[in-house]
């Protein structure tokens, strides 16, 4: 059993022969280890879940991508739910994976400190995503939304832009929030009219984009730019903008959030705060895989990634940049 247990966990030295053998009988069998008897022994599952609040979308497969890359490189397997915004799923879902993971990545608009504590054992190693969760007793890495939310309406505000739309996203997300503070913080501060039918709710998804700018084109005084808090509504608002015969930019000019891999292929193509969205997912996995090896007595790090300006046609090409990273495609 011994010499069988070091040849198919690759675990010890066995001769040449004797491994030939048991190789050649356990692809006769069809035999594979019993990984939860092997997590026993090893107190490893080889795997880490994954908790997001959606999976549809270029955002989250792009997330999805940086995790698992950097989990293969580490030896690991991915465990993927969804929660889709709703908070009991959630909690069902870190239930479901305990025991089965060595540790979570857990994105999610719904999660707080406490649903954490009680739902997880306290060894399992975790890193929030984009979570208002206050305190530093777990790893965590965001976005800086408000600065690139302010930096695009600054950048509107410099190619002579008063009348500012906004799409805003879902409901109790956190980067919704601060996207939305980010834009009334620098309309405030340039003393710009801020009108509540000029702040639409949209949803983070096309369709959401979609209806938010119809419901604009219908207003007495239309604004002559449109900030979607993602792109995915950014795309949605320059489809509705096209079945209206409303020109971009000429007319309206509309800009995102995120800079999802799409969103420099349209037409024309989309000017956006752009995020490191694969490296958002490589960073929180190299993050928790250090927590799992040193068994999540670490020191517990925040972290926050920078955001840039990309400045494409759909907001009449090219002004004055924001920053000294700010980039500008034609």
């Amino acid at each position: 059993m011994a010499t069988v247990s070091r040849v198919l966990n690759e675990s010890g030295p066995v001769g040449v022969e004797t491994r030939r053998r048991i190789l050649e009988v356990a692809t006769a069998l069809r035999y594979t280890p019993d990984s939860a008897a092997r997590s026993l022994t090893t107190r490893r599952t080889g795997t880490i879940g994954v908790l997001l609040p959606d999976l549809y979308g270029e955002f989250f497969s792009e997330v999805i991508r940086g995790i698992d890359a950097t989990a293969q490189r580490g030896g690991y397997h991915l465990l993927v739910s969804s929660s889709h915004d709703d908070k009991g799923a959630l909690e069902a879902a870190m239930r479901a994976m305990r025991g089965r993971v060595d540790g979570l990545v857990v994105m999610s608009p719904d999660i707080d400190a406490p649903a954490l504590v009680a739902n997880l054992a306290d060894t399992t190693p975790v890193v929030l995503l984009n979570c208002d969760v206050e305190g530093t007793a777990f790893d965590a890495l965001n976005i800086d939304n408000f600065g690139g939310a302010s930096a695009m309406v600054r950048h509107l505000i410099s190619l002579g832009h008063e009348r500012i739309a906004f799409i805003a996203g879902s409901e109790r997300n956190h980067d919704a929030a601060e996207r939305l503070r980010g834009y009334r913080a620098v309309l405030q501060r340039a003393g710009l009219e801020r009108r509540a039918e000029w702040e639409r709710t949209g949803d983070f998804t096309e369709a959401g984009g979609y209806r938010a700018a119809a419901e604009l084109l219908v207003e007495a005084v239309r604004p002559t730019a449109i900030f979607a808090a993602n792109d995915s509504m950014a795309i949605g608002a320059l489809s509705a903008l096209r079945e209206s015969g409303v020109r971009v930019p000429e007319d309206v000019v509309v800009v995102g959030f995120d800079d999802i891999p799409i969103a420099r292929y349209m037409s024309p193509p989309l000017t956006t705060v752009h995020v490191a969205i694969n490296e958002l997912g490589e960073r929180a996995t190299r993050m928790l895989l250090q927590a799992v090896e040193e068994k999540n007595v670490q020191v517990k790090v925040q972290e926050t990634l920078p955001t840039t300006l990309v400045i494409r046609q759909s907001c009449g090409g090219c002004g004055s940049p924001v920053s000294a990273e700010s980039r500008c495609f034609r």
